[in-house]
């Protein structure tokens, strides 16, 4: 965990962290059955889901805990993907969201090295372009602004929770997380900055609209646009890359951890403020 993260965690009292000691992507809508609970969601934030307080409250934190070190250790041995998180999900009786939570958090030691040796600090942006995987940034905001699960993982990615299977809406929380991705690119001072939205995804044009609109706003040079295969376009570029999907860090340049640098930047406003560290 970072030297800013951990002060902030010091200084705000109100923030709720369950700590898992050391040791892909994003419905909008879970269904009950899914759950293993007798409730549907469907709110208009990204918050917590009901379910989450018995899911991932400190109980359960032991179990998460050995879990993300058994799927790193399959994953160092490069067992199969489906059956490694299976093995591992079924010896601890995870339920769905665990195994997700679990399978986020989670990675090989190569892996790790990897991420690490490319990883670029926010200084390090400055004359450089910059590509934004949008939809896997500003999502995380917004969890990050509805007090939804946070999850730091082994490779000192911040992820979150939720799932998109073809369908994106917009919450009460976008507006925001959008001017605080722009604000945090616009000091770091890229060369030039796009943001990529998944154009087979559901109001990914409104989503691409309100980015461009917003830095319009702020007088920020940041173009948005929805494009097809945009994780192919990130792994190949040599620009620098802002995302924390793991299939697109293992094959991309230079990257940066950009939704932690945003939501460290504003945790001292967020209330509550959950973080599950399996790191």
């Amino acid at each position: 965990m970072s030297v800013g993260l951990q002060q902030g965690l010091r200084e705000n009292s109100a923030i709720r962290i369950f700590c898992a000691g050391v040791g892909t992507e994003k419905g909008h809508r879970v269904t009950a059955d899914r759950l293993g609970f007798g409730m549907v969601d469907s709110r208009r934030h990204r918050g917590p889901h009901p379910a989450d307080e018995e899911l991932f409250g400190e109980d359960a934190l032991p179990r998460l805990r050995s879990a993300v070190e058994d799927l790193s250790w399959l994953r160092n041995r490069d067992y199969a993907e489906a059956s490694a998180l299976k093995l591992v999900g079924d010896r601890y009786r995870l339920r769905t969201r665990q195994r997700v939570a679990v399978g986020r958090c989670a990675c090989s030691d190569t892996a790790k090295t990897l991420r690490a040796s490319k990883l670029y600090e926010p200084g390090a942006v400055m004359g450089r372009p910059l590509l934004i995987d949008g939809l896997n940034v500003i999502t995380t905001i917004e969890v990050a602004l509805s007090g939804g699960v946070l999850l730091l993982g082994r490779d000192g990615c911040l992820r979150d929770m939720a799932s998109f299977h073809g369908s994106y809406r917009m919450v009460l929380e976008s507006e925001r997380a959008v001017a605080i991705l722009v604000d945090v690119v616009e000091v770091m001072s890229p060369s030039e900055t796009t943001v990529y939205i998944d154009r087979p995804v559901s109001n990914s044009g409104r989503l691409a609209e309100l980015v461009r609109r917003t830095a319009a706003a702020r007088s920020c040079r940041l173009e948005a646009t929805t494009a097809d295969r945009v994780d192919e376009r990130l792994k190949a570029s040599t620009a620098v890359v802002a995302s924390a999907d793991s299939a697109i860090l293992d094959r991309c340049g230079p990257w940066l951890n950009l939704a932690r640098i945003a939501v460290e930047r504003l945790q001292a406003q967020l209330d509550p403020f959950w973080l599950l560290d399996l790191s």
